[in-house]
């Protein structure tokens, strides 16, 4: 199935800027790369897990006439950037660079200037709506809630596949990336937060109840839940408070990259797949479109919650509530789009035909997640 990264990706090739291609284990990274190497004549691929490939980087004796190169798993290679570096500097004019694989790789654009200019980062993340938009499974939004937008547990034609496959990755997110990822001597502590992780989605983050369940310091609940987030497992939404109530609450609220992974009724695992969604598009915008753009939620100690914020250029575009089956207006979302005078929308599931209620538009939420920018 075609990913919408793909022309965006080709773009920039076309540019000659290095494209490296970060995002959760088993997103397609390797199978997008592929699927781009068919638009060239002479791709080479080379996965540094393979000890053969592993000769042929280090020697680098590739035919000459090789017009894009792709590296898989090339962050496992010592000084992996300094040789990245030197190929890109190095490299005859025709010749393109791919470069996929994990955290360590986005931790590439943040890691100082020895590649300022040489590349973009492109993040791939599962399915969306809108891009399923124009495939078989354009109205599926159940499916999508239900098994998660991962390729594999998506397509899959067995119903049974993706409770297997959702265990066997996430055995493998603990007992491979998280240990390839920092060394960390409390292993069955980590698995109990990611466990209780799954039952507190969207809600607001306290480290210190985390900590006291766990029976550690909070301290190391933030680092636990950093590599969660460094490894594409899991991704918080703060609040936002620029020019907003001073009582805003500071707790991050938390969601999973598989919405299968998330533990609770229908509702909870709809809100997840709507924040995907929304950081999907936010990140798109930054990346394509170079806009400044977040993804916030607002709450106040006294309880006043919408579970969404959009904000561009430091701008709040969009207030968003999200539910099931219910038409009538939350009532938070109300009192913030009066009192501070903000865009809203209330994103109905099971809803045919959207309708405006005062200045607040009440969607179904396919519409309004098939018009998201990716």
């Amino acid at each position: 199935m075609r990913r919408l990264q793909k022309d965006y990706i080709l773009r920039d090739l076309e540019n000659n800027k290095m494209a490296i291609i970060v995002g959760p284990r088993q997103v397609g990274k390797t199978w997008l790369a592929r699927e781009i190497s068919k638009s060239f004549n002479h791709p080479v691929y080379l996965n540094y897990d393979s000890l053969t490939d592993r000769r042929h980087i280090k020697s680098e004796d590739w035919l000459s006439e090789t017009d894009l190169l792709i590296f898989d798993e090339i962050h496992k290679m010592k000084h992996w950037k300094n040789y990245l570096k030197g190929i890109f500097d190095t490299k005859p004019e025709h010749q393109r660079i791919i470069v996929t694989g994990s955290a360590r790789l986005d931790a590439f654009r943040r890691g100082g200037d020895s590649m300022a200019g040489r590349f973009f980062v492109h993040y791939l993340l599962p399915f969306s709506i809108r891009e399923l938009s124009n495939t078989p499974f354009a109205d599926q939004l159940s499916r999508l809630i239900n098994r998660g937008g991962f390729p594999e547990p998506f397509l899959a034609d067995d119903d049974a596949f993706p409770a297997r496959w959702r265990n066997q990755y996430k055995d493998g997110l603990i007992r491979e990336d998280i240990l390839d990822f920092e060394a960390i001597h409390q292993l069955r502590t980590m698995e109990i937060l990611l466990e209780t992780l799954r039952e507190r989605v969207g809600s607001p983050l306290s480290y210190k109840s985390l900590a006291e369940d766990l029976e550690v310091s909070p301290n190391t609940v933030k680092k636990y839940v950093r590599i969660l987030e460094s490894l594409f497992i899991v991704f918080l939404v703060h609040p936002y408070a620029t020019n907003i109530a001073r009582s805003i609450l500071k707790e991050p609220k938390l969601y999973f990259f598989d919405t299968g992974m998330v533990k609770g009724d229908t509702g909870i695992r709809f809100e997840n797949m709507v924040a995907l969604a929304l950081l999907k598009h936010v990140t798109a915008l930054a990346d394509y479109r170079g806009e400044s753009a977040g993804l916030h939620y607002l709450r106040t100690k006294d309880g006043r919650e919408v579970d969404f914020c959009l904000v561009r250029n430091n701008k709040v575009e969009q207030i968003i509530e999200c539910k099931l089956t219910s038409t009538k207006l939350d009532r938070n979302l109300v009192y913030f789009a009066d009192r501070y005078n903000l865009p809203a929308v209330q994103l109905v599931h099971s809803l045919r035909t959207g309708h405006q209620s005062g200045a607040i538009e009440i969607l179904p939420a396919l519409k309004y997640l098939n018009d998201l920018y990716l």
